[in-house]
Protein backbone atom coordinates (compact mmCIF):
# COMPACT_ATOMS: atom_id res chain seq x y z
CA UNK A 1 0.00 0.00 0.00
CA UNK A 2 2.59 2.80 0.63
CA UNK A 3 4.63 1.45 -2.11
CA UNK A 4 2.11 2.51 -4.41
CA UNK A 5 1.39 5.74 -3.03
CA UNK A 6 5.12 6.52 -3.26
CA UNK A 7 4.81 5.40 -6.86
CA UNK A 8 2.14 7.35 -7.80
CA UNK A 9 3.59 10.68 -5.71
CA UNK A 10 6.91 10.17 -7.46
CA UNK A 11 5.16 9.65 -11.09
CA UNK A 12 2.90 12.90 -10.61
CA UNK A 13 5.81 14.87 -9.59
CA UNK A 14 7.81 14.11 -12.35
CA UNK A 15 4.86 14.63 -14.71
CA UNK A 16 5.60 18.25 -14.33
CA UNK A 17 2.68 20.87 -14.03
CA UNK A 18 1.20 20.20 -16.87
CA UNK A 19 -0.89 17.87 -14.91
CA UNK A 20 -1.49 19.46 -11.72
CA UNK A 21 -4.96 19.80 -10.40
CA UNK A 22 -6.06 23.78 -12.01
CA UNK A 23 -7.46 24.65 -8.21
CA UNK A 24 -3.94 23.46 -6.52
CA UNK A 25 -2.16 25.70 -9.68
CA UNK A 26 -4.79 28.63 -8.52
CA UNK A 27 -3.61 27.76 -4.96
CA UNK A 28 -0.16 27.96 -5.11
CA UNK A 29 -0.57 31.04 -7.61
CA UNK A 30 -2.39 32.95 -5.09
CA UNK A 31 0.11 31.67 -2.47
CA UNK A 32 2.98 33.11 -4.88
CA UNK A 33 1.18 36.72 -4.64
CA UNK A 34 0.95 36.43 -1.55
CA UNK A 35 4.41 36.26 -0.48
CA UNK A 36 5.40 38.74 -3.13
CA UNK A 37 3.09 41.07 -1.71
CA UNK A 38 4.46 40.41 2.27
CA UNK A 39 7.77 41.23 0.42
CA UNK A 40 6.65 44.18 -0.80
CA UNK A 41 5.39 45.68 2.17
CA UNK A 42 8.63 44.17 4.35
CA UNK A 43 10.33 46.25 1.64
CA UNK A 44 8.28 49.77 1.92
CA UNK A 45 8.36 49.16 5.94
CA UNK A 46 12.12 49.38 5.38
CA UNK A 47 12.28 52.32 3.75
CA UNK A 48 9.32 54.39 5.38
CA UNK A 49 11.14 53.73 8.37
CA UNK A 50 14.52 54.41 7.35
CA UNK A 51 13.01 57.77 5.90
CA UNK A 52 10.60 59.11 8.27
CA UNK A 53 12.12 58.19 11.76
CA UNK A 54 14.80 60.36 12.72
CA UNK A 55 14.90 59.28 16.44
CA UNK A 56 12.51 56.93 17.86
CA UNK A 57 10.48 57.97 20.85
CA UNK A 58 7.15 56.44 22.77
CA UNK A 59 5.10 58.44 19.86
CA UNK A 60 5.56 59.55 16.36
CA UNK A 61 6.34 63.24 15.91
CA UNK A 62 3.88 65.29 13.04
CA UNK A 63 6.81 65.29 10.71
CA UNK A 64 7.37 61.69 10.41
CA UNK A 65 3.90 60.70 10.88
CA UNK A 66 3.25 62.87 7.90
CA UNK A 67 6.41 61.26 5.98
CA UNK A 68 4.56 57.95 6.89
CA UNK A 69 1.04 59.02 5.69
CA UNK A 70 2.28 60.40 2.09
CA UNK A 71 4.33 57.36 1.56
CA UNK A 72 1.56 55.04 2.43
CA UNK A 73 -0.25 57.08 0.01
CA UNK A 74 1.65 56.86 -2.40
CA UNK A 75 2.13 52.93 -2.01
CA UNK A 76 -1.00 52.66 -1.87
CA UNK A 77 -2.17 55.07 -5.16
CA UNK A 78 1.25 53.15 -7.53
CA UNK A 79 -0.40 49.88 -6.38
CA UNK A 80 -3.61 50.30 -7.49
CA UNK A 81 -2.27 51.91 -10.29
CA UNK A 82 -0.47 48.94 -11.01
CA UNK A 83 -3.76 46.59 -10.35
CA UNK A 84 -5.12 48.23 -13.13
CA UNK A 85 -2.88 48.37 -15.68
CA UNK A 86 -2.69 44.41 -14.96
CA UNK A 87 -5.76 43.78 -15.25
CA UNK A 88 -6.29 45.59 -18.62
CA UNK A 89 -3.43 43.82 -20.02
CA UNK A 90 -5.10 40.47 -18.84
CA UNK A 91 -8.45 41.38 -20.52
CA UNK A 92 -6.28 42.39 -23.61
CA UNK A 93 -4.86 39.02 -24.07
CA UNK A 94 -7.00 36.56 -26.00
CA UNK A 95 -8.55 33.15 -23.57
CA UNK A 96 -8.47 29.85 -24.77
CA UNK A 97 -10.86 28.03 -22.90
CA UNK A 98 -13.27 25.27 -24.15
CA UNK A 99 -16.57 26.93 -23.12
CA UNK A 100 -17.81 28.84 -25.48
CA UNK A 101 -17.41 33.14 -24.78
CA UNK A 102 -20.73 35.61 -24.69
Amino acid sequence: MGRTGVDSSSSSSAAGLGSVDPQLQRFLEVETQKQSFQQLVDRMTELCWGKCMDKPGPRLDSRAEGCFVNRIECFIDTSQFILNRLEQTQKSKPVFSESPSD
